[in-house]
């Protein structure tokens, strides 16, 4: 049966979202113009339906590009789909990660700059942070930004002359409960526990109702592993952003501080008997077995060898765990506050900004198969989900059970989600579907995972620094390029390099 994809109504959605109680307040119109899409990719596929999502959800992420309220640091901005007055740091950061295929269109950094310019230079604003302990995803989030666009100059005002990474991390490292940001209308739950870690709360860690803390006596008696995971992948990434600016001793600082982090999460947090990464009861230091999305942050801050990467991912991959039809559930099918109908939110449902962590965290140690089939069941799920519910959209989190929505408090969670959503049918659609893993301005290649059994597929009009480029396999044995600058194509492993105009490459 074929299905059409219609645009929804803004307004009719906005009704539906405070007809469910989410809280929305005024409706502010997109400013976005038309000419987003001459700028984001053109994929080529056989499945014209995932195509058509694809399409679809930049549709509905153009109508998330706002006109900022008068006094705004940065107009316009990516706005998440939640409270009108309000924005949040890790849906901003993860929004940033699919706006980056159209950065001209889609403010990526000057939404990033509107949580840097209140934070740390205390510019007032109109719209509140909401969650200034949210999780510390900046520096992450920054370098694979400027990994893709080169820019250089973005790296030098928030690195060198601003230095609101650092500011970041340091703050997080000491933070307090009960501090006050004149920017947010929340207290920090945040709280440094010495060098062991942080006692965090399910809504300022972002997986709001999350059990964990369950068996340990509430959310300030552990120590949380993506806490102190997401510190130990921000120095990582400040170091490695530092090395490209040439800063050496900065660089060297910041290794430091990583390896410092690499040696507690391994000591405290690896727990031997399961193999897997737990929180860890402050009172006695032992792990706390509630096994959650949460743990694999390691992965992605490469923290774990390649032994316990291993054993990390059959928990992943087991149907009982973390996998099967519906892989990524925020917590194991085994956990006895697992709901298995819609993962009423954080209690198992899927959501994308984890999936997409995990995926990446899985590349991270070469788990490339599984990476492709996770993030390739997710979209399809979004895609069912699209076409059997109504409103048809993207909706905030997904089912671990089947292709409808999760919930929270018993309601169908937020439509019209993108948000974070759109990082299925844009980022790992791109990035895992297509194969398209790794685009570097910096290295000026781009590194395909090239699947012959897909049929005749690409990408057009990808822009990356300064080149724009058609790459496409003709379902035989060629690929077709056209390139207005040269770089390096790598193919399954094998360089070639392109020159300006049309090429033919012949794969043996």
């Amino acid at each position: 049966m074929k299905y059409h994809l219609r645009a929804a109504c803004g307004v009719i959605l906005g009704a539906i979202a405070c007809v469910q109680g989410f809280g929305a307040t005024a409706h502010h119109d997109s400013c976005i113009q038309e000419g987003w899409k001459k700028e984001i990719p053109q994929p080529v596929y056989p499945d014209k339906d995932l195509v058509e999502l694809y399409h679809k959800t930049w549709e509905i992420a153009a109508g998330r590009v706002r006109k900022g309220p008068e006094g705004l640091p940065r107009s316009p901005y990516m706005d998440e789909n939640c409270y009108e007055d309000q924005i949040w740091i890790w849906d901003t950061c993860f929004m940033v990660l699919f706006a980056k295929y159209a950065p001209n269109s889609f403010p990526g950094e000057g939404s990033m700059d509107n949580l840097y310019k209140p934070i740390w230079d205390k510019e007032k604003t109109p719209l509140r942070i909401h969650f200034v302990d949210n999780p510390p995803l900046f520096a992450w989030v920054e370098k694979e930004y400027y990994d893709f666009t080169g820019n250089k100059n973005r790296l030098h005002e928030i690195l060198n002359r601003k230095q609101y990474l650092q500011k970041h991390f340091d703050w997080f490292a000491h933070a307090k409960a009960g501090e006050r940001f004149e920017c947010s209308p929340q207290n920090i739950h945040l709280n440094a526990i010495g060098e062991d870690g942080f006692t965090w709360t399910g809504r300022a860690s972002g997986m709001d109702n999350t059990p964990r803390g369950r068996d340990a006596g509430g959310y300030n008696k552990i120590l949380w592993i993506d806490a102190i995971s997401q510190q130990a992948l921000s120095a990582r990434c400040i170091a490695q952003m530092e090395e490209l600016l040439g800063n050496t001793d900065a660089a060297v600082k910041w290794k430091t501080i990583y390896g410092r982090l690499k040696g507690k999460i391994n000591e405290l947090y690896w727990d031997e008997q399961d193999g897997f990464y737990y929180d860890v009861a402050i009172e006695n230091k032992q792990p706390c077995r509630i096994r959650t999305m949460a743990s694999y942050w390691p992965l992605l801050a490469g923290i774990a060898s390649p032994a316990q990467a291993e054993r990390m991912v059959k928990y992943l991959l087991d149907p009982q765990e973390f996998g099967g039809s519906y892989p990524t559930p925020t917590l194991s099918r085994r956990d006895k506050d697992y709901h298995g109908q819609t993962g009423d939110y954080w209690r198992g449902g899927i959501w994308l900004p984890t999936t997409y962590m995990t995926v990446k965290a899985l590349e991270e140690y070469g788990y490339h198969e599984e990476a492709d089939t996770i993030a390739e069941k997710i979209i399809r799920q979004q895609l069912a989900a699209y076409h059997g519910t109504k409103p048809h959209t993207i909706w905030e989190c997904y089912s671990p059970s089947s292709n409808e929505p999760s919930t929270e408090y018993g309601r169908r969670a937020r439509p019209e989600f993108c948000g974070w959503s759109a990082l299925g049918p844009i980022s790992l659609f791109i990035e895992n579907v297509l194969g398209f893993h790794k685009v570097s301005a910096l290295r000026n290649e781009v590194q395909w995972r090239l699947k012959r059994e897909k049929g005749r597929h690409g990408l057009k009009n990808l822009h990356f620094g300064t080149t724009t480029t058609d790459i496409v396999f003709d379902g035989k044995n060629t690929v077709g390029v056209t390139s207005d600058s040269p770089y390096s194509l790598v193919i399954n492993g094998k360089k070639y390099a392109i020159n300006p105009g049309t090429a033919s490459i012949i794969l043996k």
